[in-house]
């Protein structure tokens, strides 16, 4: 039996609404009801590679898109749409224009999520398109329904952003981490850097790409390998390279998923959240993943919040970490696969 999000469980208090429809789960969605939900047929765009993966191994393929936009012809046929609200009130209209300016008239538009989320706002966002009404209310979210009545201008060019950071322009998209300037965190471990580098790095959770791209300004000459989990990260990452005329491989990893190969340096400022939820478990395959793609003599460098518990699991994995800074909310954490851990830990397999 599936274990649904308290935003999917009030959708299934409403299932027979869905018997005869065409539905399209769109937005933040983080379990298999698309996959359980009785309908006609059921089609998953999401901007989540991990959550597709996920959908992909209980639904056909073709039926689950990852991606930035959808596209006419995966929205075609559809006649309901249900999308689970993010916390980022800004990739929510993003992706509802997107969806709504494709659908047809008169389709059936549910908005479901978490109060704290700030669901609230969809009836005032979409009330120009598609009037909404609250329908109910349970495990602290709420459910939203109305039919689309007149198709929002979808103009993609229209969202990006970009803010300078060390006369680089950094590019951004609504969702991704940091949008609106370099967050605190980030900073801090772009201070710890005082010394060349060279070599092939890779930075995972890229989001802006800020990170690869302030290295590889300071340090010419450097391989960057970029990797994200979410499609505007991706795309973000894409056009700050492009902006800065940087070179590097921007690639869809669920963390070390997709990177073959071996790093001088991997690093990150890893996400501890999935969608309103605390989720470590990114952040914890990072660091025991590391050695297996590190070469010998290479470090793991990561900042993170100064409460989570990283320093036991980094001590365990490496035998030894290094704190570089920290700040009454942050620390840098660095650890280096070394030939005497690699050899003690063969030793005792």
């Amino acid at each position: 039996m599936s274990v649904f999000t308290p935003a999917s469980e009030v959708i299934l208090r409403h299932e027979e609404i869905f018997l005869d429809k065409h539905v399209l789960f769109a937005g933040d969605v983080q379990d298999n009801l698309p996959a359980e939900l009785s309908a006609a047929s059921v089609r998953v765009h999401t901007a989540w590679y991990h959550h597709s993966l996920t959908l992909r191994e209980h639904m056909d393929e073709s039926a689950v898109a990852f991606g930035l936009v959808a596209d006419a012809d995966f929205v075609d046929h559809c006649d309901t749409l249900i999308y689970f609200w993010p916390k980022n009130k800004p990739e929510a209209q993003y992706q509802l224009f997107n969806l709504l300016s494709l659908l047809p008239m008169g389709s059936d538009v549910f908005i479901v999520g978490e109060n704290r989320s700030g669901v609230r706002s969809a009836e005032q966002l979409l009330q120009p398109y598609c009037p909404l009404a609250k329908i109910d209310s349970a495990r602290r979210c709420g459910l939203y329904h109305g039919r689309l009545e007149s198709a929002p201008i979808f103009d993609q060019d229209g969202y990006w952003n970009d803010y300078r950071f060390e006369g680089l322009t950094i590019k951004t998209l609504p969702g991704v981490f940091s949008r609106d300037g370099l967050d605190s965190g980030t900073q801090l471990l772009l201070s710890t850097f005082n010394q060349p580098l060279s070599g092939e790095i890779a930075d995972l959770g890229c989001g802006t790409g800020v990170i690869a791209a302030v290295l590889a300004k300071r340090n010419p000459g450097l391989k960057l390998t970029l990797s994200d989990v979410h499609a505007p990260a991706l795309a973000a990452s894409r056009a700050t390279l492009a902006a800065n005329q940087l070179v590097g491989e921007v690639v869809v990893s669920d963390v070390y998923s997709a990177l073959p190969g071996r790093f001088d340096l991997i690093l990150s400022n890893p996400p501890f959240h999935d969608g309103m939820h605390t989720n470590l478990q990114a952040a914890e395959n990072l660091i025991r993943g590391a050695q297996a793609h590190l070469r010998i003599g290479g470090q793991l460098r990561i900042v993170a919040n100064a409460f989570l518990p990283y320093p036991a699991l980094l001590d365990s994995i490496f035998g030894s970490h290094t704190l570089l800074a920290q700040t009454g909310r942050f620390k840098v954490y660095q650890a280096i696969h070394t030939v005497i851990r690699s050899k003690a830990r063969l030793a005792k397999a």
